[in-house]
C-alpha cells in the first residue's frame, strides 16, 4: 500500500463539522483516509477515501463498473452512451477464457463504430486515462495505458455537448456543476508550456493539489489536433482546449449551476440514483444544449456511488463553504 499523493478533503472536513452536529470523527493518523465517525447517539459509522456508508454494497459495486451500470441504466430505459463494448487485457482474456475480446478486437470495433472513438478503463475514476483517439496508432496508445491500471477496457462512439455532474442525496439534489476541460487562455506572449506552469502555479495558490502532466500524449494529440504544440504561443485572448474530458482531478474547472436546473435533469437523475439503489450519487451527464434547458439530445456518462467533491472544494472559497454544506447533511443522513 502506498500513500496517496494528494491529501483527501473529506476527513479533515468532516472532523471540522461533525461538531456542529454533536458528532466527532477519528481519523487515521497515518494515511488519513480512513476515519470513524460517532454520532451523539453512540452510533458508529465508518468512511475510507470519499466512500461513506450510505449505499449498500452491492449497487455502489455495480456503479463502480461501467460496463455493469451501463447495461442497467439502458434496461431502465436511461440514455446511455451509445455502442460502448469491453475489451480484456492479454492475461485478464485467458483467465476467463474470453477469446476475441483482447486490443485488436477493440479496435475493430473502433473502426466498426467510426473514428474518433472514446477510449477508458472500465473501472476508473477521476478522468484517468480516459482519451479520444482518432487514429489508430493513437487508440492503441490508449488501450495500452489503459492496460497498466485496468485490466477491462471501454470503446465506445464520442457524444459532445456540455458536461455536467449532478449530485444526489437521498431523493433531493445538492449539488450541480458544469465541468469544463482543462484550457489556457493566451496572452500573446507565453507558451502553452508557460502558461500551464502559471496555471499549475495558480492551483497551488487556491490549495488546489491537481498535478498537471505536460508530458500527457493525449495533451500533446489535442494540441497538434488545434494546429498548436507545447512551445506555441497563443494569441491574446484566445482559449485552447487542452484535454476531451472534463474532470476537475485532471485540471478542469467547476461552474456551480445548482439553482438553475432544469427540472427534467433533476428529476432523471433523482430517478437514476433510486433505480440503481443508491442514497448518494454523482450523475454525469452530456447535454447536447444548456442544463436551464430541456434538450432532446443528453445522456448519462457514468454514476458515481461516491461522488467525491475534493477538487471542487479545492477550487475556491466559496466552493469550500458549498461543500462544507453538503457533507453536513451527508453527515445528518448517516445518523439514522
Amino acid at each position: 500500500m502506498k500513500k496517496k499523493s494528494e491529501s483527501l478533503v473529506l476527513g479533515e472536513m468532516l472532523q471540522k463539522i461533525a461538531p456542529k452536529i454533536g458528532a466527532k470523527v477519528l481519523l487515521e493518523p497515518e494515511w488519513g483516509i480512513v476515519g470513524q465517525i460517532t454520532f451523539k447517539s453512540g452510533r458508529r459509522t465508518y468512511f475510507r477515501y470519499n466512500t461513506l456508508d450510505l449505499n449498500p454494497v452491492g449497487a455502489s459495486d455495480v456503479a463502480k463498473d461501467k460496463d455493469y451500470a451501463n447495461f442497467f441504466m439502458a434496461k431502465l430505459g436511461y440514455p446511455v452512451v451509445p455502442g460502448s463494448k469491453t475489451f480484456f487485457r492479454d492475461d485478464w482474456c485467458k483467465a476467463i477464457h474470453a477469446r476475441g475480446r483482447g486490443i485488436d478486437e477493440a479496435y475493430a470495433h473502433a473502426l466498426k463504430l467510426g473514428l474518433p472513438v472514446i477510449v477508458k478503463p472500465n473501472s476508473g475514476s477521476q478522468g484517468t486515462d480516459v482519451a479520444l483517439v482518432h487514429t489508430k496508432r493513437a487508440f492503441y496508445r490508449a488501450v495500452r495505458a489503459v492496460f497498466k491500471n485496468d485490466r477491462i477496457v471501454l470503446v465506445q462512439k464520442p457524444v459532445f455537448g456540455k458536461d455536467y455532474r449532478i449530485v444526489v442525496l437521498d431523493g433531493d439534489v445538492i449539488s450541480a456543476y458544469e465541468r469544463i476541460p482543462l484550457s489556457v487562455t493566451g496572452d500573446g506572449m507565453r507558451t502553452v508550456r508557460e502558461l500551464l506552469i502559471k496555471k499549475q502555479r495558480s492551483f497551488l495558490r487556491m490549495g488546489r493539489d491537481t498535478q498537471i502532466m505536460h508530458d500527457d500524449p493525449r495533451i500533446k494529440e489535442k494540441l497538434a489536433r488545434g494546429g498548436y504544440t507545447l512551445e506555441s504561443v497563443v494569441t491574446k485572448s484566445k482559449k485552447v482546449f487542452l484535454l476531451d474530458n472534463a474532470n476537475l482531478s485532471s485540471g478542469g474547472e467547476a461552474v456551480d449551476v445548482t439553482s438553475v436546473v432544469h427540472p427534467t435533469y433533476r428529476a432523471l437523475a433523482v430517478s437514476l440514483t433510486r433505480d440503481m439503489g443508491l442514497r448518494l450519487c454523482g450523475v454525469d451527464l452530456m447535454i447536447y444544449g444548456d442544463i436551464t434547458e430541456e434538450s432532446k439530445q443528453y445522456w448519462v456518462l457514468e454514476i458515481n456511488a461516491a461522488p467525491g467533491l475534493d477538487h471542487y472544494a479545492r477550487s475556491g472559497v466559496d466552493q469550500q463553504k458549498i461543500v462544507e454544506q453538503l457533507y453536513t447533511k451527508v453527515l445528518k443522513s448517516l445518523d439514522v
